[in-house]
């Protein structure tokens, strides 16, 4: 079975006699772990089922002095485009024709993130409550720009997924209110949903933290695969017993704790047991809870690889 078939599988939550994995590394750590994988392109060598990296996207330019005070800016920045469309389907046709991999375009910073790039957090999160239209309008800009981004991205027959991202937690809970999130982001967040959904493109999200109060949102607006699920911060156990069979999660072995701090024994033992309790049913996609740092041991990277690739 190819790797593509396997994770669409699993995005189905349908069980499959291997779980499919995909581990991302800092620039560092990579630099680490090659060696043991000489050669070639260090996603392939180590054997991912996912295939991601990022798209053309957008930024803003010429940000007035006002966007860094409390008051709600009387304007809306300037915005460019950045890379090259032509070289991104090039790129997507490439890895279809060349690897079995599910191919997953990764966009940083789609939304909320922008947002306070331009207003610094203080000021985002102030303007919720102390400018609450300017922040309506200013996430309804982000939207528009990422909606025409969106559109050149999903015309690429060769996209499986899309993930977007966009950090909603610390590692206590949401940094605003549910309601706020309700009020201000959930209404984008699901007009992007929908444009995927409607491109025959699965839904992934990255959010950091504790965003526990939402999922239930997110299942209920059509998002197909929740990342990184970190175990420092949830009880990934339980919301796999709630939402296992609406959402599939891809992460939620711990980069905070076993993997730079255990021993390689440690690291099999967490890794089997985060593959059995997420992997039952279906819908997982085994991996850290976030990209591998250069804290991580070689030998507890390694020990996890082997333990995704023992026959169950």
């Amino acid at each position: 079975m190819q790797k593509r078939d396997v994770v669409k599988k699993a995005i189905a939550h349908r069980e499959t006699d291997e779980i499919p994995y995909c581990i991302q590394f800092s620039k560092e750590a990579a630099e680490l772990i090659r060696p043991f994988f000489p050669g070639g392109d260090l996603d392939l060598a180590i054997g991912n089922y996912i295939y991601w990296f990022n798209p053309p996207w957008w930024d803003w330019v010429n940000l007035p002095p006002a966007y860094a005070g409390y008051d709600a800016p009387g304007c809306f920045p300037q915005t460019k485009g950045c890379g090259s469309y032509e070289a991104f389907y090039g790129r997507c046709r490439h890895i279809r024709e060349t690897t079995d991999c599910y191919v997953l375009i990764n966009i940083d910073a789609t939304h909320f993130e922008k947002a306070y790039f331009a207003r610094g957090i203080d000021n985002c999160l102030a303007d919720f409550i102390a400018n609450p239209q300017f922040a309506k309008d200013f996430f309804d800009k982000i939207i528009q720009k990422n909606m025409t981004m969106l559109e050149n991205i999903v015309s690429c027959p060769d996209v499986d997924g899309v993930m977007l991202g966009s950090d909603w937690g610390s590692q206590k809970s949401l940094f605003m209110s549910p309601d706020i999130w309700r009020e201000f982001i959930k209404p984008g967040e699901l007009r992007e949903y929908r444009l995927l959904k409607e491109s025959g493109k699965d839904v992934w999200i990255h959010s950091c933290g504790n965003i526990r109060d939402i999922i239930p949102d997110l299942a209920e607006m059509g998002v197909d695969v929740l990342n990184p699920l970190q175990p420092e911060c949830m009880d990934i156990f339980e919301i796999k017993r709630s939402y296992g069979d609406r959402i599939a999660f891809w992460g939620g072995i711990s980069t905070q704790q076993t993997l730079p701090y255990g021993s390689p024994e440690d690291v099999r033992r967490e890794t089997e047991k985060v593959m059995r309790g997420m992997g039952r049913g279906g819908g997982y996609i085994a991996a850290p809870s976030q990209e591998i740092q250069d804290d991580v041991p070689v030998q507890n990277v390694l020990a996890m690889l082997s333990e995704f690739n023992r026959k169950r």
